[in-house]
């Protein structure tokens, strides 16, 4: 046809010859074609799974080994050195050292990652600090950490820095109530006797007042202006609650408080190094990592909303604290996630130095005595699933309170 552009089909449709105009080939609709790859790639993964599963019973019948979870209610037999829960290798079962492993493996994690999301970002904000000094120490501490494998520092910290410490005759005391040596940091221990349901009272008490005091400054703070100290009010909260309801107890906690006997130390509350220096480990190296996201997050900031904060007369330190990283929250708050999950991860190589974590306890000695692989391997697997699930899920609502809202 005269005038018509190279390559338009006559009907002016675009579609090549031979084609239906009425809808075309099903070979040709994107719709069509991605269920196929989806089903056919199902199709591969179930035959996958399929196989592997018969294999592994074939190989497990062959070798004797009964699967199931009767282990789990069966005694342990052994004794695990940290423990946050009543456990007893005379009477405890798989199921308990199970818990044992997972609330270790949650401490760790949890006190690293509030650790780790402070230092990261103090050090992250010297980073951008107009003190050379303080910005130099900051880039030389994160060029530093983050560049050396996790499981390097982690031996660093247990055996050249903690194990190197006094044995417990020649041990580091404060006032004859505090000892730290190479097995550990030993400290009073608190015991609660009749009447610390009190405590519990007044603490709940005491965040209510806080929730409520916060929420009253934030809308006076909305119609006013005014600025009110939340932080040091909510600790005279704290403090006050939990003062009264001391007194009102009649002062039912004591202390247990650890002395030298012969070579060692008996009482108190002992801190073992192994959780020490996996703590430090993962804290000092995912702190590195979280720094440059707060860096890179107040870099994204407009230089304008500086400058404009100080035309109207705010500090330079409370500019950054209401007006910068407020806005910055919402570039940090997803790398931020990955990172923490990270951490949580990490705290597997607790093995490496004797932390009885999950892994450790688990996968290790558990699976080892009773040989049940296959249950051990997939509970420990789902555990740390649903922990990054759960992170997730945390972090995600977090992140949408923080986003900035389009008007």
């Amino acid at each position: 046809m005269a005038g018509q552009a190279p390559g338009n089909t006559p009907s002016g449709s675009g579609r090549p010859p031979g084609r239906d105009d009425a809808g075309g080939s099903w070979l040709y609709n994107p719709a069509v074609r991605g269920a196929a790859y989806q089903l056919a790639l199902a199709v591969a993964v179930g035959f996958i799974l399929y196989e592997a599963s018969v294999n592994a019973i074939a190989n497990m019948r062959r070798l004797g080994i009964v699967s199931g979870f009767d282990f789990w209610n069966a005694p342990a037999g052994f004794d695990i050195n940290q423990k946050l829960i009543a456990y007893s290798s005379t009477y405890s079962t798989y199921g308990d050292a199970f818990w044992v492993g997972l609330l270790n493996t949650l401490l760790v994690a949890g006190m690293g990652i509030v650790l780790a999301t402070v230092l990261g970002f103090i050090v992250g904000v010297a980073r951008l600090s107009g003190n050379r000094i303080i910005s130099v120490i900051a880039t030389s501490y994160v060029e530093f950490f983050r560049n050396i494998p996790l499981l390097l520092q982690l031996y660093v910290w247990y055996n050249a820095v903690l194990r190197a410490l006094p044995a417990p005759r020649q041990s580091v005391t404060m006032g004859d109530a505090v000892f730290l040596n190479n097995r550990g940091l030993f400290v009073p221990d608190p015991v609660f006797g009749p009447g610390s349901d009190y405590l519990f009272i007044a603490a709940i008490l005491a965040c209510a007042a806080i929730l409520l005091y916060r929420r009253w400054a934030r809308r006076d703070q909305d119609a006013t202006g005014r600025q009110h100290p939340a932080g040091l009010v909510s600790l005279a909260l704290l403090a006050g609650f939990m003062a009264a309801g001391w007194l009102a107890a009649g002062q039912p906690v004591t202390f247990n408080v650890p002395e030298l006997r012969g070579f060692n130390i008996v009482g108190g509350l002992q801190v073992y190094p192994e959780f020490v220096a996996l703590l430090l480990g993962l804290s000092i190296y995912t702190a590195s990592f979280i720094a440059e996201i707060v860096r890179a997050g107040i870099l994204s900031v407009s230089r304008g909303q500086t400058e404009a904060a100080y035309s109207l007369g705010l500090r330079p330190g409370v500019t950054q604290r209401l007006v910068i990283i407020p806005q910055a929250m919402r570039v940090i708050v997803p790398p931020l996630t990955s990172q923490l999950l990270n951490l949580t991860k990490n705290s597997s190589l607790a093995v490496a130095i004797g932390y009885p974590d999950l892994v450790q306890v688990f996968m290790g000695t558990v699976l080892n005595q009773t040989g049940q692989a296959i249950e051990c391997v997939v509970i420990t697997m789902l555990v740390y699933l649903l922990l990054s699930l759960l992170t997730s899920l945390a972090m995600n609502i977090y992140n949408r309170r923080v986003a900035i809202i389009e008007r």
